[in-house]
Parts: C-alpha cells; structure tokens; sequence
C-alpha cells in the first residue's frame, strides 16, 4: 500500500474501491493531462464556472494517478467518482487545480 497523500506537496486522494487511491500532480502528469483537455488554465476557469465535465475531471484524476493498482482502470475511476459523488471527488479537484494555479 503506498503511502497516504500529502497535501504539502500538493497531493490529494480518493478512495477507489475502499482504498485510497494518491492524486500527485506531478509536471509529466499535468503535460498528459494537458495534451488529452487541452490548456490546463482553461480547465480551472470551466471548473470556476462550473461547467467542468466529469469526464475531463476524471481524465485529470487519471493522469494524477499514484502509484495505483496495476488492475485499475479508467472506467474503474470513473465508477469511483460517480460512487462518491462529485461532493466526494471536489477536495481532491481544488488541491489538484490549486496545484496548477500555484506551483509547489
């Protein structure tokens, strides 16, 4: 089991399929998410308005994978998120796009 997400280093987490699953937003990890949503700058401002798709906020969750399970699958991730709700899935989304407005 990986180590739980620390928030100082700009890493947050979710549980998929009871476990915690490590979101680090790491720059290669932006650069995939980038180059599938396009700018991440236009990203936040959709989430700002609220007008963020929950695929797009799957995708950036999906890049942002840490260290998880090799039988984990997007749709998996996808099935977490909707099982918990987009409440559940908001922390994680602000400390990622904190991330990408601010640096580490």
């Amino acid at each position: 089991m990986s180590a739980p997400a620390n928030p100082a280093r700009g890493e947050a987490a979710i549980r998929v399929a009871g476990q915690p699953l490590v979101l680090r937003p790491t720059f290669a990890a932006l650069v995939a998410a980038e180059e599938e949503l396009g700018p991440l700058f236009a990203l936040v401002e959709r989430a700002a308005r609220g007008d963020l798709k929950l695929a797009e906020l799957v995708a950036l969750f999906w890049h942002c994978r840490h260290d998880a399970p090799p039988a984990l699958t997007r749709e998996t991730l996808g099935e977490a998120v909707v099982a918990g709700g987009i409440a559940g899935a908001t922390p994680a989304l602000k400390l990622l796009l904190r991330q990408v407005l601010a640096g580490q």
